[in-house]
């Protein structure tokens, strides 16, 4: 309430000084063309004075000039002795006046509700960037983090053969009695992450990176990160942030890694960084990427948070005939509804999505959209069946798997463990 009546205040002031200045009525000397005539003649006859006396014009020469500008120096007095009058100068009528205040009061107000934050408490951009320093330098430790966030994660018992089940004790003890053996520490890691156990997975990648040491890749500390961010249910630690930056220091085109920082950013009160490393990653990735379904679904908010007012999300740079994308005119409708209803109209696009993949089929990229923007919204049941079928459907080809175990991961469903 403080504020708007400050605002008010101020408004009204400017408003009357304006009046003020549209009101008065002054009268004001006019300067017809003689009188600038006149100091022009004066100002040559100053000048050929200047130059008789440094010897760069003769003396005939300089009377001659003299008696030239003189003859025209005395018509042009004349002239202004006859014109010699004043003009007067009205303002405005006093309707233009009120107007014009009324104009400004409400340009000011509109300007403010449009750009700015009505109801936000005052916070200077120097406070918040200090808010955020802080915020991160509080980040809860891994055992902190996995004790907060862990009883949200609810990734569905797989199933798995027994003979899988034998084969991954086996695995767990010959890695137990051979620390040092890289190969096996990386299978170990990928499968307990197959398996959802996401604490024991980031235990054995850490092992990796050890192994690895100088050669230790951006998308191994990445995984890593990933593996952390999992098992405290989605909840960043500061071991995390830690291997985050790890791997874009290695890799900085990473795109797990620059997902997760840009989420980290946003949840430490950073949206202007937040948004800026994810609308850079959605524009460089393909549309089957996994983080792009998360990102579409909460960038235009983000942007509002940073103060992109204007924004726009890129149009999706596949266009398959049979996928249900959505125009620029949905993506505008999107972007003026609540959280809410956004949502509720996400659930709705991805269950058309769902229904007709479970049917008709689709491509990879579909059913990569559909597992994620699944595990997004919370279904992991819905998010494993999808995964399931589509392992069915594209089975033997590789790099087809790839993208699609790669969206289980980012979903929290568990894998088909690596052979």
């Amino acid at each position: 309430m403080i504020f708007w009546l400050v605002t008010l205040a101020l408004a009204l002031a400017v408003a009357a000084i304006l009046a003020r200045a549209a009101l008065s009525r002054r009268e004001v000397p006019a300067q017809p063309a003689e009188a600038q005539e006149i100091e022009v003649y004066r100002a040559q006859l100053a000048e050929v004075e200047r130059d008789l006396s440094r010897g760069a014009l003769p003396a005939s020469e300089a009377e001659r000039v003299r008696t030239e500008i003189s003859r025209r120096l005395l018509a042009a007095d004349g002239a202004l002795r006859k014109a010699g009058t004043a003009q007067v100068i009205r303002g405005p009528g006093r309707g233009w006046a009120i107007g014009g205040g009324i104009v400004v009061i409400l340009v000011a107000v509109g300007i403010y509700v449009v750009v700015g934050v009505p109801g936000y408490p005052d916070m200077p951009r120097s406070s918040r960037i200090a808010a955020a320093k802080t915020a991160l330098a509080a980040l809860p430790t891994q055992a902190e983090a996995e004790k907060r966030g862990g009883d949200t994660i609810q990734t569905p018992e797989p199933d798995v053969s027994a003979d899988y089940l034998a084969l991954m004790t086996k695995l767990r003890e010959a890695v137990k009695e051979h620390p040092d053996d890289l190969r096996g520490q990386r299978l170990l890691a990928r499968n307990e992450a197959a398996l959802g156990h996401f604490a024991a997975a980031h235990q054995a990648q850490a092992q990796v990176i050890r192994l690895e040491g100088d050669k230790a890749s951006g998308q191994d500390y990445a995984e890593y990160a990933d593996m952390l961010i999992l098992s405290a249910g989605g909840l960043i630690s500061n071991e995390a942030s830690g291997a985050l930056q790890d791997a874009l220091k290695r890799d900085p085109s990473n795109g797990t890694a620059t997902y997760y920082t840009g989420l980290l950013m946003a949840q430490t009160g950073r949206p202007d960084i937040a948004f800026k490393l994810w609308d850079g990653l959605l524009r460089r990735s393909p549309d089957s990427a996994p983080w792009v379904p998360s990102i579409r679904a909460r960038l235009p908010q983000l942007a509002e948070m940073a103060g992109e007012n204007r924004y726009q999300l890129p149009p999706l740079k596949t266009q398959d005939d049979t996928a249900p994308n959505p125009s620029a005119d949905d993506i505008a409708d999107m972007q003026k509804l609540s959280p809410e209803e956004r949502t509720a109209r996400i659930q709705g696009m991805v269950s058309g999505l769902e229904e007709r993949l479970t049917s008709d089929g689709g491509s990879v990229g579909e059913w990569v959209r559909l597992i994620t923007s699944l595990g997004v919204l919370g279904q992991k049941e819905r998010a494993q069946k999808a995964y399931d079928q589509a392992l069915q459907a594209f089975a033997g080809q590789d790099d087809s798997l790839v993208l699609l175990n790669q969206a289980a991961q980012t979903a929290g469903v568990s894998q088909t463990p690596a052979q």
